[in-house]
């Protein structure tokens, strides 16, 4: 009986009485939000951001406290635990709580460990999706990812591993793969390229690095495998996505390549 009067006491003084959203906020441009997550950004009481997204898609949450909990790396930034728990306690506070998410929440947005903490505390949850950065980069190439006769499959990875994780063969993905598709990789451009032709990939296989995709400022190089270590000397600070496979064999001859830079590297 005890139990059954604390049990009740805890729901009374805790209810769940929100719903967290967990939004793609797209690649960086506005207005490739989508129409259902600008609607609830609208209806927001609290948003819980990354540190990218763009202030003008947060702008659309007229009504609603705005929280930076984002991470880039070599800054400091929130830990997930602390992020998880915050998202918890807001939906016991707010009837819409978001959690508004650079991309795509479910690819590279440690979308799952917030949603096992929610699911944990018995609170419900809608998943809203986003514009990847590598669908954007490629609508801005004019390249398509997959191309008959070239490539039949494509692969997401990061050569990123988290604090406390151990190694995995992230490799093997992108070495199978015929259109590899790097996220968070400019920083490892060595590492990434070294392994990559250790495992067989050729040193000549096509590569262009986009940096800020979709917005006014996106960059594009465009380089061989051997060479992508130069990425470090190109000056790059924004969020870079590293593409990489024959469907690029072309890239140098589009329109927006300037000419090639020292050390065989073009760049828009």
């Amino acid at each position: 009986m005890d139990c059954m009067k604390s049990m009740i006491a805890s729901r009374t003084t805790n209810p769940v009485r929100g719903k967290v959203y967990l939004v793609g906020a797209g690649p960086g441009a506005p207005d490739l939000l989508t129409l259902r997550a600008a609607a609830i950004l609208r209806r927001a009481d609290i948003v819980f951001h990354d540190a990218l997204v763009h202030q003008e898609t947060l702008l659309l949450a007229q009504n609603a406290e705005k929280i930076a909990v984002g991470k880039r790396c070599g800054k400091l930034s929130t830990a997930q635990r602390f992020i998880n728990k915050r998202l918890v306690d807001a939906a016991r506070k707010h009837a819409v709580v978001v959690r508004l998410k650079g991309g795509d929440p479910m690819l590279f947005g440690r979308a799952q460990e917030e949603i096992e903490a929610l699911q944990a505390a018995g609170i419900n949850f809608e998943v809203v999706p986003g514009v990847t950065a590598a669908l954007a980069a490629s609508a801005g190439l004019g390249i398509s990812l997959t191309q008959r006769g070239v490539s039949r499959n494509v692969a997401f990875v990061t050569a990123r591993v988290g604090e406390g994780q151990t190694d995995h063969d992230w490799a093997a993905s992108a070495v199978a793969a015929d259109t590899a598709l790097i996220y968070m990789g400019v920083g490892q451009a060595r590492l990434i390229a070294d392994t990559l032709m250790a495992r067989g990939r050729s040193p000549a296989t096509p590569v262009v690095v986009v940096e800020n995709a979709s917005l006014p400022g996106e960059r594009r190089f465009a380089l061989s495998l051997s060479d992508l270590p130069h990425v470090a000397g190109l000056g790059i600070k924004g969020p870079a996505l590293i593409m990489l496979g024959e469907v690029f064999a072309a890239v140098q001859q589009t329109a927006g390549f300037a000419d090639a830079l020292p050390e065989t590297a073009a760049v828009s």
